[in-house]
């Protein structure tokens, strides 16, 4: 309706000039000398005549002026800009998804898996993700020193609540000392009786595997019972631990305990002494059912909680971690196929032997890639086999596999 009423406007201004004539004629026409009385008898018929020119003149100015007057036209609107010429902007890449397995290493870690002999357990966590592969994962496999890292744990939560303190001191005499791999037996024949804090036993008993620095970290912390029951109240699943490290070794080799057998080679010994077929059904009763048990997926969800710190407070946590970077024992295991540049931190443990077959052979840690991912990988070998060397390069695949499959 706008442009209607626009257009009626305009015509009505344009045609005022006319119409104004037009008054002026009327007005000109009652003005005529011609008197009324002079025609008294065509007064009517000149008003007429007069009307018919006034309403034909109106008429013809009206279309003059309505021809007359220019017509609005619309100007053209100006043609817009070409429109800028943009680059595109390519999509940002992808997160790569946290919850998905890379085919790549699943399928390296089962041919690793089937073509090594005896019973192998790998398995290989995410730790910032959602996933877990590996072979035989479920099972449980013979822990060895790989459950110092329960003890350790047990101690710690007692430091978080105020029981303990790093600074406090342990005696170990004679009566104190275990078998096998013990690094503070020497002291003990040297000194008779050490003091030791219970950080530094920490420290002896994961970064050199010190038997006996462990048996006494498990005696402050209440025995096997307190580990026990750390592993239950914080959901650790599929880890066992043993009745510590005298009772444990003593019952494979099918020996009675005396505390003797701790010096020297008092236990081997001993142990040569139990008959051969004995011992076999023993160690295999062992690996088929350990009653220091774990299962590798369990080991890498541990060190998966460990790591976000959901075991420990902070301050515990870091002082385990830092320790664990510092073990000495197993160089040539997991940690020598770590790639360049990653950090790596572990715990290894090593059964007895009855030749041809090893047991308890493992190496379980956390690797750490440049960017920050963490993995929490473990390698058990039940039994086997396979000479040292073998056994090393195994683990030294899985972990250079690790390195591979990294953001693939």
């Amino acid at each position: 309706m706008q442009p209607f009423t626009a257009r009626s406007d305009s015509f009505a201004a344009k045609s005022a000039p006319a119409m104004e004539l037009a008054a002026r004629s009327l007005n000109s026409a009652y003005t005529c000398p011609v008197s009324a009385r002079s025609h008294p008898k065509t007064r009517p018929e000149s008003r007429r005549m007069f009307a018919r020119k006034l309403i034909l003149f109106l008429a013809t100015a009206s279309l003059a002026a309505c021809v007359s007057a220019p017509r609005e036209v619309a100007q053209p609107r100006p043609a817009p800009p070409p429109p800028a010429r943009v680059q595109p902007v390519p999509p940002p890449l992808a997160p790569r998804a946290t919850n998905v397995v890379p085919q790549g290493l699943r399928d390296e870690l089962a041919q690793l898996w089937r073509t090594f002999p005896g019973k192998t357990g790998i398995a290989v966590r995410r730790i910032d993700g959602d996933w877990v592969v590996g072979q035989r994962g479920g099972e449980l496999f013979p822990q060895q020193s790989v459950s110092k890292l329960w003890v350790t744990m047990a101690v710690l939560e007692k430091v978080d609540r105020g029981e303990l303190a790093l600074d406090t001191e342990v005696t170990i005499t004679r009566d104190d000392l275990t078998l096998f791999h013990q690094p503070l037996a020497a002291r003990v024949a040297r000194e008779g009786t050490v003091r030791a804090t219970v950080r530094t036993l920490i420290n002896e008993a994961l970064t050199a595997s010190d038997n006996s620095a462990n048996d006494a970290l498990l005696r402050t912390a209440g025995g096997p019972a307190v580990v026990n029951d750390f592993l239950r109240r914080k959901g650790l699943s599929n880890i066992r631990f043993g009745p510590g490290e005298r009772l444990l070794q003593s019952g494979i080799a099918g020996v009675e305990w005396r505390q003797e057998l701790s010096a020297g080679r008092a236990f081997q010994a001993a142990r040569e002494r139990v008959p051969l077929d004995r011992r076999r059904n023993l160690l295999s009763a062992y690996v088929a059912d350990p009653i220091d048990g774990a299962s590798p997926e369990g080991i890498v969800d541990a060190l998966a909680r460990l790591a976000r710190g959901e075991l420990l407070s902070q301050s515990s946590t870091q002082l385990m971690l830092d320790t664990l970077g510092r073990t000495r024992s197993g160089p040539q295991r997991l940690k020598a196929g770590v790639p360049a540049g990653w950090q790596f931190l572990h715990k290894t443990g090593t059964g007895q032997d009855l030749p041809p077959v090893s047991t308890g052979y493992n190496d379980v840690g956390i690797m750490t890639a440049p960017d920050g991912t963490r993995y929490a990988v473990a390698v058990m070998l039940g039994e086997t086999t396979a000479s040292i060397p073998a056994r090393m390069q195994l683990m030294q695949a899985v972990s250079r596999a690790v390195g591979r499959w990294h953001q693939r």
